[in-house]
This record gives C-alpha cells, structure tokens and sequence, in this order.
C-alpha cells in the first residue's frame, strides 16, 4: 500500500520561512556589517535592509557580511543535525535558516565575481590582476554554490525528513521559502532611505538569484541521504505565525526605513 504524502501548512511554512529571512538579513548587514564598521573605526552609520551605509569603510567591511552568514550557516548545520528529536517545525527553521545563510554567503562570491559589484567587487577593489581576481570569485562561488545545494538538500531529507520519492512536497518546502525570501526583500527594501535604486541594483537580485538554489536542488539531492527519522508535516502552528508577523512588521517598518547606530 502506497504511504500518503504528509500535510504541510502553508501559512507555518510561510512564517517560518520569514524568520529564517529575517535572520539571515540582520546577521549579513546588521552583525556583519554594520557591527564590524563601528568596531573598526566608524563613528555612526545607518543600518537597514538593504545596505550598512557610513563615513567609513574598508575590506574587512566589505567582506563582514558574507563572512557572518558562512559561520552562521555552520552553526545551524551543527544545530540541525543535534536537534534530531526537535519538532519538524524547529527542524525546518534550522533547515531554511541554513540555506538563506549558505545561500546567501556563496551566492555573493559569484555575484560580485560577474558583475564587478556589490561587497565582494569592494573587496577586491584596487588590487593588481582585477580580472584574475574576479575569475577567482566565479570559480569559487560557483563551486560553493554547489556544494551548498547538496548540503541543503541533504538536510531537507535527511533532518527535516522529506522523502526523495514525494516530488510534490520537496517541491511546496523549497518554493514557498523562495518565494516568501524574495517578497520579504521586496517589501522590506521599498522603505530603505538609500533610495528604490539600490533594491534593484543589489538586494533583490541578490535575494532572487542567490536563493534560486532552493528551484532546483530537489534535482541534486545526495544519493544517499535518507531520512533519520520518520515523516511528519508541518502543521499549523499559531506561535510560529504570530512571531514572524511581529518580527515581520519590525523588520520592514523599523530596519526598513533604517537605524541610525553610533559608538
């Protein structure tokens, strides 16, 4: 007898995947960037969505971002795989948190290696051979890239324990944070004080295209990743709902618009 395919809510899968957004937003420009300027030398700067903007800047900045989001990623991973026994709905937020974060740090390697812009174009700003540099950031973002696909979908069978043989829900649990991720950047970035340019420019091509991995990873999960525990849906989960809605409404109407922080 065919097993039935498990039931996951959309609004919990929606929530959770907000706050795994969010946190993956507020650790790149708020713990990278912005608490990396002002503990290397700038006095003030406003820190929102889409950007950390001030007086002051070098390499270090630059790259802060990226860097936040590689040891968090790491973290979670350690988190996912000792949280065996963590509900599915903790299992899944590790399990986004994880990709938004993997995602968002290789993507940048590869972004800025083809276009010449954004944090990592600043960090390699100046130096001799540019073109060598930029070649070397294609390289390895695209092969972090990958490996990062693997791992994140490895995660989704193995912890969050969604089947290989249940195309259907691979496909609802990597669309439905992809698309929460990218209107999340959208709404949040409209408000940014840098002006509606910058959200084109940088924040929603990032978002859109380093998170695009969560289209196709179904297609290159690990051969041998299985379940490590039995298949559970998502249920509805009203705490999980009302947390990013209130966490939500901060991040687009309080970081949106932009803090003002100073040392």
């Amino acid at each position: 007898m065919a097993s039935v395919e498990a039931h996951d809510d959309v609004p919990t899968v929606c929530a959770i995947s907000m706050l795994a957004g969010i946190l993956a937003n507020v650790l790149h420009e708020g713990l990278g960037h912005a608490a990396t300027a002002l503990l290397t030398g700038a006095k003030s700067g406003v820190w929102s969505t889409v950007a950390w903007s001030s007086d002051f800047d070098s390499r270090l900045v630059a790259a802060a971002g990226t860097l936040a989001n590689l040891v968090a990623g790491a973290a979670l991973w350690l988190g996912l795989r000792s949280r065996r026994s963590a509900s599915v709905q903790v299992r899944f937020f590790l399990l986004t948190g994880l990709a938004f974060n993997l995602f968002d740090a290789t993507g940048y390697f590869l972004f800025s290696g083809v276009t010449d812009f954004g944090d990592w174009a600043a960090v390699i700003a100046g130096l001799p051979a540019h073109w060598l540099w930029r070649a070397l950031l294609v390289a390895v973002g695209a092969a972090s890239y990958f490996w990062a696909v693997l791992v994140v979908g490895g995660g989704l069978v193995g912890y969050v324990a969604v089947p290989r043989n249940e195309p259907r829900r691979l496909r609802r649990l990597t669309l439905l944070p992809y698309v929460t991720s990218v209107l999340l950047a959208s709404v949040s970035g409209l408000l940014n004080p840098l002006g509606i340019r910058l959200l084109w420019q940088s924040a929603l091509p990032a978002t859109a295209g380093g998170h695009s991995g969560l289209l196709w990873l179904m297609y290159y999960i690990p051969r041998g990743a299985v379940p490590v525990r039995g298949t559970e849906g998502i249920a509805r989960n009203y705490r999980w709902i009302s947390v990013a809605l209130a966490l939500a409404a901060a991040f687009i109407l309080v970081i949106g618009r932009g803090i003002t922080l100073g040392r």
